[in-house]
């Protein structure tokens, strides 16, 4: 697929915003210890997954995302977190959150990066559900000269998604003939079709049964 930036400028990547405050000091406090721990096992010759160390970064911030800040559906948990900052200091966010916070830690080490959208049946073993979104972190490697997209919502049983640079291993890859849908879209910012229905409910299960079902294609 062709990605299409939602920015005027690339730089939009790299900025911070109200939902991926990367500025915070828990964010910047965080990336430096993954910054350190990288320098600090090459120095002591331990294998590494990938030579660049920005691949490397993200792979680890990645996995960090993706497994030590929980779902909040699949934990129980009722907060309803949308800025990295929360996200990263409650330790549990929905999908939209949990892109957010990745966002947030990839710009926070240079890495521009930004948000993209799945189109999805809201149950994947019923045809006719309805269509909802789901929320996914891009992030863009220069040694690559590709966007990459990453999947940070948490595996459970049936959801196995992966850092890869190569082959997309998504939690949910879309099936184009029930009707769903990857969007090509870039965004630097939530989407305010997105952000705006979250900013209506005011727990995780509120949120869960009213979820997010089309762009505005601002943000």
């Amino acid at each position: 697929m062709e990605w299409i930036p939602h920015a005027d400028k690339f730089e939009e990547y790299l900025e911070v915003s109200e939902y991926i405050n990367h500025n915070h000091i828990k964010i910047v406090y965080l990336m430096n210890y993954f910054m350190e721990t990288i320098v600090k096992d090459q120095n002591e010759g331990k294998a590494m997954d990938f030579l660049d160390p920005e691949i490397e970064y993200a792979s680890r911030v990645f996995r960090f995302v993706r497994d030590e800040i929980s779902h909040s559906n699949d934990a129980g948990r009722r907060e309803l977190c949308l800025r990295a900052s929360e996200v990263l200091d409650k330790r549990t966010g929905l999908c939209f959150g949990k892109s957010h916070l990745l966002c947030a830690l990839l710009r926070a080490a240079g890495i521009p990066a930004g948000l993209g959208y799945q189109y999805l049946r809201l149950d994947e073993n019923n045809d006719e559900s309805p269509l909802i979104l789901h929320g996914l972190t891009m992030v863009y490697f220069t040694s690559l000269g590709k966007w990459i997209r990453l999947d940070a919502r948490g595996n459970k049983p049936g959801v196995d998604a992966q850092f890869s640079i190569d082959e997309e291993k998504l939690a949910f890859p879309v099936r184009p003939g029930l009707g769903e849908t990857d969007l090509p879209f870039i965004f630097p910012r939530p989407d305010l079709g997105v952000i705006g229905k979250l900013m209506l409910c005011k727990t995780a299960q509120e949120a869960m049964a009213n979820l997010p079902d089309r762009i505005a294609g601002k943000c």
